[in-house]
Order: C-alpha cells, then structure tokens, then sequence
C-alpha cells in the first residue's frame, strides 16, 4: 500500500527513539497517521511541524497499518507564523480542530482544500484570512453534518436581513424576528453570509458562532473539550475586538 499527495502537517508526537508519530490531511486519504524514522530529530524538526504543507508519502504492507511516512517541504507555514501570534494561534487551532474533529482516513476534499487556501494566503498577516478561517470552521461543521442554515430566516423565510442564528437549531433569523429574542440568539456577522473580510468583532462574532457549535457538537457529541489551541486563538480575537 503506497500513496503520494500534498498533505497539511497536523500534529507530531514522539515515539521511540528519534522516530515521530505524524497526523497529516490530505485531500483524498483525509486525517491519516504514519510513523516518520528520525521525525524528533534536529535535521527533520522543521518539517514536521503543525501547518506546514509538505508533500508526503506513505507506505506500509496493509492498509490499516499505521505505515511509515516521508515528506519534503512545500511551504513552512509554521516557520513563516513565528513571528506573528496571531497567525500561529490561527494555525495552531486549525491543526488542533483539524486533528480532533475530522474523522480518520476519511476524505473531506472541501475542508481540505479550504485549510490550504488559509495557510497558503497567511503571507499577509492573521487579519487577510481570519474570515475564511471563520468561514472555514462553518465547512467543517457542515462535513461533520453540524452545518449552519443560513439560506433564510426560521420565522419568517426572507432571505434578507439575517443578522442572528438560533443557538439550539443553528438557523438564521432576520432582525425583526430576532428583536425580541436577543439575549437567547447569536450574533451572525456578515463574513459568515458573503466574500467579506471583516473586521476584530466581525470575526469575534463568527468564532462565539462556529465556537458554539464545535463545543456542543463537533466535540461535545464525543464528550471531548474543544481543543486549547481554539480557545487562545478565540482570547486574542477577543482582545482585538475589545481595543477596536
């Protein structure tokens, strides 16, 4: 069993000596794992690093063995996000969501390509790609059969006008439904319904959103916590939007 593909580096744990337990994504094999010879060591250190796009290979005799894997660098997104918190919060909680939420060996293409596109357009600072990353956790949602409905209001049916979603449904509301329900409805930013790059409250808003639902579904349905990484990440959006 033999397979090569551009692949998102997801996590990396220690395993014996000088090898590395690597959880890789990739577009048509999805979350897959494989045992990388000298992964812990100084002259592969840089490559296995969560966010990094690498090309991979994996090998192994049956197909439910954990197999070995290599790799050769494409692009070192973690490298590159050192020097700028935000973008490694972002990362390191797109890694963390990545590998907790998305079942083993099975491919999500959309969510895949989705990610990439984040890493790869993170050159510019967090803020180019903070709405699609928010945008990005409403995809997962979906691929794990947690989507949002906002095609239309749930009282009403207008397709205008949407500015809540229903905690307990996850459906939009229009704003004059939702005036005498504030207080039990989440805000919805308009990231979520267009090609908007947004704003510190717009994208505080859409991680309260998504957050919501990856806590009390994605993660919750398992009874697992939402991983550490996503609530940093959430702080420092937070923190933005409180000084905007």
């Amino acid at each position: 069993m033999e397979w090569t593909a551009p692949a998102v580096v997801l996590e990396v744990r220690p395993h014996g000596e000088g090898g590395a337990v690597v959880t890789l994504l990739t577009e048509e094999h999805g979350r897959h794992a494989g045992l990388a010879k000298g992964g812990s060591s100084r002259a592969q250190a840089g490559l296995w690093l969560p966010g990094n796009l690498i090309e991979a290979r994996w090998i192994a005799r049956l197909a439910d063995q954990l197999g070995a894997v290599s790799g050769e660098m494409v692009h070192p997104a973690a490298a590159l996000a050192m020097e700028d918190p935000l973008a490694l919060a972002l990362l390191s909680s797109a890694c963390a969501i990545a590998a907790d939420a998305l079942p083993e060996r099975e491919p999500h293409p959309r969510a895949f390509r989705a990610l990439v596109s984040v890493i790869a357009h993170m050159a510019g600072g967090a803020g180019e790609v903070l709405a699609d990353y928010v945008r990005w956790e409403a995809l997962v949602l979906s691929e794990l059969g947690y989507g949002l409905d906002l095609s239309a209001c749930a009282v009403t049916g207008v397709r205008e006008g949407l500015t809540h979603v229903s905690p307990r449904t996850g459906r939009a509301v229009c704003a004059d439904a939702a005036a005498p329900y504030l207080d039990r409805l989440l805000p919805l930013p308009t990231l979520l319904l267009a090609d908007d790059p947004g704003d510190p409250a717009g994208w505080d808003a859409g991680l309260r959103l998504t957050g919501h639902f990856l806590e009390r579904d994605a993660f919750g349905a398992r009874h697992r916590p939402v991983p550490e990484a996503r609530h940093r990440l959430a702080d420092r959006v937070a923190a933005l939007a409180g000084d905007a």
